[in-house]
C-alpha cells in the first residue's frame, strides 16, 4: 500500500478520511510518449520497478514506459487512462505485478486478448504458489524468471535481437544471484534476527535474509486491510520496540499515517533502527539492481550483520 490509498488515522486510532491521488502515475519512463523508431522494441510495465527489470534486458535501445513512476502512485486504486490502454496495445511487451496489485492493467488486457497474449504477471511466475504475498519484487527467484521471460518475449518480436536481449538477461540473473546470496549472508550472521514491518511489502526480502517477522498478524491483517489495528496489537509492538526487543524497523517511507509514522518515531526513540523499503524506485534511481541491493544493505547495516559491496 501507498500513500495514495492510505487511510488517515486519528491519534486514538480512528479512520477520518480517505486520501486518494487523483490522475498520478501516468509517467513514462525512456521517451515514454514519443513515437518508438522503427525496428524500437517497445515495453510497458504497470510500475517503475518492472519498467527497470524490463530495461535492464531490453537494453538502451528499447522504449520502456512504466506507467506508474511516481512514488506517490498507487497501483492498487490507479485509474488506467486511454493513453495508457492506447500505449499497452501498441507495445511488443506488458510487463505486470498481478496478484491484485495493478488490476488497471487486467482491466485494458482483459478487452485486448492480443494484449492480454502479450503480458507477463510476476506474480504467475513466483516458485512458491502457496504465498500469496503480491509484492514479488523483492524475491530473487521471480524476477529472474520474468527477466527470462522479457527476452524470450522480446526476442520472438525482434529475432535480430535475440542473442543481445538473452545476454543481458544473463548478466542481470547473475547479478540478482550475487545479490541474493549477499542478502541470505545476513541471517547467517545474524541467527534469530527478528524485526517488525510497518506493512508486508519486505516479506520476500526478509525471506531471502533469513530475518523473522515477528509483526503480530492482527497488526498486518489491519493495515492491509486500511482498518485501525486493535489497541491490544499497537501496544503489543509499541512496548516491544521500546524494550528493544527486534533489530530493527522495517518500514514504508510512502505511507503516511499517524499509526505507522507514531511506531517509526517510537523505534527511532528506543534506538531501534528503522529500515526504509518502499514499493516503487525513489526520485531519482531508475537501477533495479542498484535500488535493492541499496534496500539490503541497509537491512543488514540495521540489524548489524556487516554489509557486503
Amino acid at each position: 500500500m501507498t500513500v495514495a490509498r492510505r487511510a488517515v488515522l486519528s491519534a486514538g486510532g480512528v479512520l477520518v478520511a480517505m486520501t486518494l491521488v487523483a490522475g498520478c502515475g501516468s509517467s513514462g519512463d525512456s521517451a515514454g510518449s514519443a513515437d518508438a523508431r522503427p525496428g524500437t522494441l517497445t515495453v510497458v510495465a504497470s510500475t517503475n520497478v518492472w519498467g527497470a527489470v524490463a530495461s535492464a534486458v531490453a537494453g538502451p535501445d528499447a522504449q520502456v514506459r512504466s506507467i506508474i513512476a511516481d512514488p506517490a502512485g498507487d497501483p492498487h486504486s490507479y485509474e488506467s487512462t486511454p493513453a495508457d490502454a492506447a500505449a499497452i496495445g501498441e507495445a511488443d511487451l506488458v510487463v505486470a505485478n498481478g496478484g491484485g496489485y495493478d488490476t488497471f492493467v487486467d482491466k485494458v488486457t482483459d478487452a485486448d486478448s492480443a494484449a492480454k497474449a502479450k503480458t507477463i504477471e510476476a506474480f504467475d511466475l513466483r516458485p512458491d504458489k502457496a504465498d500469496d504475498n503480491e509484492h514479488v519484487w523483492f524475491d530473487p527467484t521471480t524476477v529472474k524468471a520474468v527477466a527470462t521471460q522479457v527476452a524470450d518475449r522480446l526476442s520472438a518480436a525482434e529475432p535480430a535481437q535475440a542473442a543481445a536481449l538473452h545476454q543481458r538477461a544473463t548478466a542481470f540473473d547473475a547479478q540478482v544471484d550475487r545479490i541474493a546470496a549477499q542478502t541470505a549472508a545476513i541471517g547467517q550472521k545474524k541467527p534469530g534476527t527478528q524485526v517488525f514491518s510497518t506493512e508486508p511489502i519486505a516479506h520476500y526480502l526478509l525471506r531471502t535474509a533469513g530475518v523473522a517477522d515477528a509483526t503480530p498478524q492482527q497488526f498486518v491483517d489491519a493495515i492491509e486491510n486500511e482498518t485501525d489495528p486493535s489497541a491490544a496489537s499497537l501496544v503489543q509492538v509499541s512496548n516491544a520496540l521500546s524494550a528493544r526487543q527486534v533489530s530493527a524497523l522495517v518500514f514504508n517511507p510512502q505511507t503516511e499515517t499517524p499509526v505507522v509514522t507514531g511506531l517509526r518515531d517510537r523505534a527511532a526513540g528506543a534506538g531501534v533502527p528503522v529500515v526504509d523499503v518502499t514499493e516503487t524506485l525513489p526520485v531519482g534511481v531508475t537501477d533495479y539492481l542498484q535500488w535493492v541491493d541499496g534496500t539490503r544493505a541497509a537491512l543488514a547495516k540495521a540489524v548489524g550483520a556487516p554489509a557486503q559491496g
